[in-house]
């Protein structure tokens, strides 16, 4: 059977680094924001070029402690594709922000920044909610349009969250999201292309303010230096919260797998460039579409995805053979009850709803080697549907 994401055959290569990690935290047993913690956020940030890195409990909470921190509440628009997973609008209102739904570019499957500049306008217009941020989405594993997007959030003053969940690595002319963004986010969920052996998430920033306030809504609105500088405090810090917060740290064992994980990522990003490659080669002709890159960027394809007019019957058609297919995203956001009250951009989202139709993912993962990809492009050159 072939893997659609082999994280066995991961482990197996980097089996002694890890086990080595997971070791040296038994060993001092600091389980909850032990110093590989510290070390991790360190190098992570350095791998990204970000001043700041916060780790969190998994990358849903990551994507909500910036609009915490902003203050981002009741009365505001916070502007998101509908063509994402369902933690992307989630955490909207869980603020007690709304979210208003903005449709995706037809060949990266990014925010359209047009569709974004006519959705700020109209809500502007309406005067029932103000614009405050935008939720873009690193679909696929490449960068959204950020600078596009971040000029269009500077003039409307609005913030801007990457969210990187499945573009963690991506860059755009060498930069990584947080070069455009006031906050990038990630998950660690196993699955990502740099995951963890549990959950997980962080966010990477500039801004050290809005580090030292979602450090302090990470853990239950502790008090932080900014809070307690000049103060005389008559106990532990800790028992003093300034704001309410959540419990969303990550595990010490997660940031041990992580720290070597880390290291082994750069490699990870050209083989899966080379595994992308071959899979464009030998499909030419045979699908609707094949993916596109956005111009100047870098993708860590955390899903390789095709569109096909016979999709389901496509997908049915490698199952019989043993290959492995998902649907990503069958039922757009918009359309799911939860969110199907909430704001759409004028127009609608007809370009969601049509790709939600096509689109189909393919084995992708580092450890893919050429002979099970040429059984994977003979099988779909085959489907006569």
């Amino acid at each position: 059977m072939i893997a659609f994401i082999d994280l066995a055959a991961q482990q197996a290569r980097l089996k002694p680094q890890i086990d080595a990690a997971i070791q040296r935290v038994l060993a001092h047993g600091q389980y909850v924001m032990g110093p590989e913690v510290v070390d991790f956020e360190r190098r992570l940030a350095a791998f990204c070029g970000a001043a700041h890195a916060l780790s969190c409990g998994n990358g849903t909470d990551a994507i909500a402690l910036p609009l915490m921190a902003w203050g981002i509440g009741p009365g505001d628009a916070v502007f998101c594709p509908s063509f994402t997973f369902a933690a992307t609008p989630e955490v909207i209102p869980w603020t007690g922000a709304t979210p208003v739904f903005v449709d995706i570019l037809p060949d990266t499957y990014g925010l359209d920044p047009l569709r974004l500049e006519t959705a700020i306008a109209a809500v502007r217009a309406e005067g029932v909610l103000k614009p405050a941020a935008v939720v873009a989405v690193d679909l696929f594993g490449q960068s959204a349009d950020y600078p596009r997007l971040a000029a269009i959030c500077r003039r409307e003053g609005l913030k801007l969250i990457a969210d990187s969940a499945q573009g963690f690595g991506c860059t755009l002319d060498g930069e990584h999201p947080v070069r455009w963004a006031d906050a990038a986010t990630t998950s660690f969920f196993p699955a990502k292309p740099l995951g963890a052996y549990g959950d997980g998430g962080a966010v990477l920033t500039n801004d050290a303010a809005l580090w030292e306030r979602m450090d302090s809504l990470r853990v239950h609105g502790k008090a932080v230096a900014g809070d307690v500088a000049g103060r005389q405090l008559e106990h532990d810090p800790k028992y003093l919260n300034m704001r309410i917060g959540m419990n969303s740290r990550l595990d010490t064992l997660q940031a041990a797998i992580l720290i070597e994980k880390l290291a082994a990522f750069p490699g990870e990003i050209v083989a899966r460039q080379a595994a992308a490659d071959r899979y464009a080669q030998g499909l030419k002709g045979c699908c609707l579409a094949t993916p596109t890159v956005i111009d100047g960027g870098t993708s860590v394809w955390a899903q390789y995805v095709i569109e096909h007019a016979n999709r389901d019957a496509l997908a049915a058609h490698l199952k019989r053979q043993g290959i492995p297919t998902a649907v990503y995203y069958p039922v757009p956001m918009h359309r799911q009850p939860p969110y199907a009250g909430f704001p759409q951009g004028p127009g609608g989202l007809p370009v969601s709803e049509a790709k939600a139709e096509l689109v189909l993912a393919l084995p992708m993962h580092a450890d893919l080697t050429a002979e099970v990809q040429d059984r994977i492009i003979a099988a779909v050159r085959g489907f006569n549907g």
